[in-house]
């Protein structure tokens, strides 16, 4: 009789674990394991779209995208991410050449930690986007993300982007009204990779993605990164330019 209370009560704890997993939104047990830490295989300043070829920019978009990069160059417009290490926003903080780190934790949520300007991103899983109307009232750099796991990859939505950011280092352009979906797996035991989409129907005529790999580098850990002081040694991924 002692033997069936235990197993009746270790059956109820078990029970009671995997309603809150549900109710997060995580099966604990079946998700895939895309935690580590990652860093970009090959960095490149201008994305580069699946498939090749220019921004499909809209008049709008391409007046946008000449202002900035016009700016840029002479100065009379600020990359605050590179000046006071602000987010990069959506886009470009994938192509950052500097590792950061994918944390499953805590329960219902997937943390995403990046190096580069210690910009900190939370999926919460299980859940659906809010409306535009209910995401610009709040927007973020980079901006309100769900998720939740189809088969072996993540896929995140997110929207409610403020407009203080570029989507690249050359000044890609984008509104309030951007949202993206990324998808994330990994295509190796060693390798992760995110394909993202891109939809911004003021500024591009029509949806486009862009894709980044990364390899796993566990044996690395995340570092400080401060404005003016030294930084990690990115001299060795391809892309970046050397001093």
């Amino acid at each position: 009789m002692g033997d069936l209370r235990v197993c009746a009560r270790a059956g109820a704890a078990v029970a009671a674990l995997l309603a809150v997993s549900v109710l997060s939104g995580s099966a604990f047990a079946e998700d895939p394991d895309i935690s580590g830490i990652y860093w970009i295989t090959q960095y490149n300043a201008k994305v580069q779209l699946v498939g090749g070829g220019d921004l499909p920019l809209t008049p709008k978009g391409k007046a946008a995208y000449e202002k900035n990069t016009a700016g840029l160059k002479d100065g009379s417009i600020s990359d605050d991410a590179r000046k006071f290490c602000v987010p990069d926003g959506p886009v470009r903080t994938l192509a950052g050449p500097y590792p950061f780190e994918i944390v499953q934790a805590p329960p219902g949520q997937i943390t995403m930690l990046y190096e580069l300007n210690h910009q900190i991103r939370v999926i919460r899983m299980g859940k659906p986007l809010p409306k535009y109307e209910e995401l610009v009232a709040y927007p973020a750099f980079n901006g309100f993300s769900v998720g939740k796991f189809e088969g072996d990859t993540l896929v995140v939505e997110t929207g409610g982007f403020n407009e203080k950011t570029f989507l690249d280092a050359t000044g890609a352009p984008h509104t309030d009204e951007l949202t993206t979906v990324e998808r994330i797996r990994k295509i190796s035991p060693t390798q992760l990779e995110i394909v993202i989409t891109v939809k911004d129907p003021d500024y591009y005529t029509r949806e486009w993605q862009a894709r980044f790999v990364y390899n796993l580098r566990n044996d690395l850990r995340i570092e400080d990164y401060v404005c003016g002081e030294p930084h990690r040694d990115i001299s060795g991924i391809p892309g970046v330019r050397r001093p």
